[in-house]
């Protein structure tokens, strides 16, 4: 009787823990997708392999950042759309060059990876050389791990002449995503470490209009109109006449500026949110990303039969070339006047009466290593926090994604 009742209660516990005892995370294969789930949070993000980038990332079936139609969309131009790197350097130069170890650079424009006079967000998005390095679910998480050999691409190594390899983890865990890089420097110099992301993101709920951003950052970069810095600086409650936790996106028209002097917590993580409809997007940085960049485009209204919604190009020249090679344009520098700076966010145009807008709205939170052309600012002297990684050595850090109320 005695083993009865052990065996019967044995059998009651494990009926009782079957539906508990099921796997949290998995990471699976699907075609060219890998896959990787937090069932408890509901968090999905779908990775493409070749090209490093999650081009679905959704929270109980909604859409966390902007993403293409359909897959093969998003194959044949990323664009903007899900997870783009934007390496080796991260938005706008004041000329088709920079400067790195005091040695100046001059971009081959030829190529067409890059154009002037104002070259922006690097050139490795869209490229489909990333390898595959792991895969895997535990108790901890899910993840997937790709690699881009950047030195074996004699076109890239043209532009930016510093063997590397770049190595990116998504992760799921707790509820968060987990974006990771690491830079290996292979070169025999000192490389410079000024890449960035370019997530766009959006509220299920409401329209830009409807939102609030939070931002832990004390220090707006003053820009002239092309989005280059002049070099001075002054407190972000200033730019945006708010309290930098309640900006409201309704009151400016086109936001695209850096913001660096990050407020961090104890983990050294200072965090960007996104809120509106009782619904809350986080995007936290490590210590070692310096700067954020936030990118938000007014609503505009709608044309009939079109489709709108879509963010439009950045300003000062577009980043990759497509198609035929570019001629060459002016090297610079581009001429940056202190008077043409913006000190305040440019108000809200509003719609025509009757108008409906062409979409939700957006907003960019760009974790960011280094301000809007780093490279050059350090070596006339002006910006200070250029970091690089040494001969032979490592560079790593992470940014995490997390919802409330969803």
């Amino acid at each position: 009787m005695r083993l009865l009742r052990f065996s019967l209660a044995a059998m009651f516990l494990l009926f009782c823990a079957g539906p508990a005892a099921a796997q949290r995370y998995t990471a699976t294969q699907q075609g060219e997708i890998i896959e990787i789930v937090d069932t408890t949070a509901d968090m999905r993000v779908e990775v493409v392999p070749s090209m490093s980038n999650a081009w679905r990332i959704r929270v109980k079936g909604h859409d966390l950042v902007r993403t293409s139609a359909t897959l093969e969309a998003f194959k044949a131009n990323p664009g903007y759309n899900g997870m783009p790197l934007l390496a080796p350097f991260a938005n706008r130069l004041d000329q088709t060059a920079f400067y790195a170890n005091g040695q100046k650079y001059n971009f081959d424009l030829e190529l067409g990876s890059v154009r002037g006079p104002i070259p922006s967000t690097g050139f490795v998005n869209g490229t489909k050389d990333w390898q595959l390095v792991e895969f895997k679910a535990d108790d901890t998480g899910a993840w997937v791990i790709c690699r881009l050999d950047f030195y074996k691409n004699p076109r890239f190594l043209q532009q930016w002449p510093f063997a590397h390899t770049i190595t990116m983890t998504y992760k799921v865990s707790d509820g968060a995503l987990e974006v990771r890089t690491r830079l290996d420097n292979m070169s025999a110099e000192p490389m410079p470490v000024v890449f960035g992301y370019h997530p766009i993101y959006e509220l299920p709920d409401g329209t830009r209009n409807d939102w609030t951003v939070s931002v832990d950052a004390a220090t707006h970069w003053i820009e002239i109109p092309q989005r280059l810095p002049t070099g001075e600086t002054q407190p972000i409650e200033k730019f945006f006449n708010a309290d930098r936790t309640a900006i409201q996106l309704k009151n400016y028209a086109l936001i695209d500026d850096v913001f660096t002097g990050l407020i961090r917590d104890a983990n050294g993580r200072a965090t960007m949110k996104l809120m509106g409809g009782g619904k809350e997007l986080q995007v936290s940085l490590g210590p070692k990303y310096g700067t954020v960049l936030l990118w938000s485009t007014p609503l505009t209204a709608a044309a009939p039969g079109g489709r709108g919604g879509a963010p439009g190009a950045r300003g000062g020249g577009p980043g990759r070339a497509g198609g035929a090679a570019q001629a060459p344009a002016p090297s610079g520098p581009f001429p940056v006047d202190p008077a043409q700076g913006v000190r305040v966010a440019p108000p809200a145009v509003p719609l025509p009466e009757g108008a409906t807008p062409s979409g939700k709205g957006f907003i960019a939170f760009e974790p960011m290593v280094a301000i809007t052309n780093a490279l050059n600012l350090a070596h006339a002297g002006v910006y200070k926090d250029l970091q690089s990684v040494a001969p032979g050595a490592s560079w790593e850090e992470s940014f995490w994604i997390t919802t409330k109320g969803y």
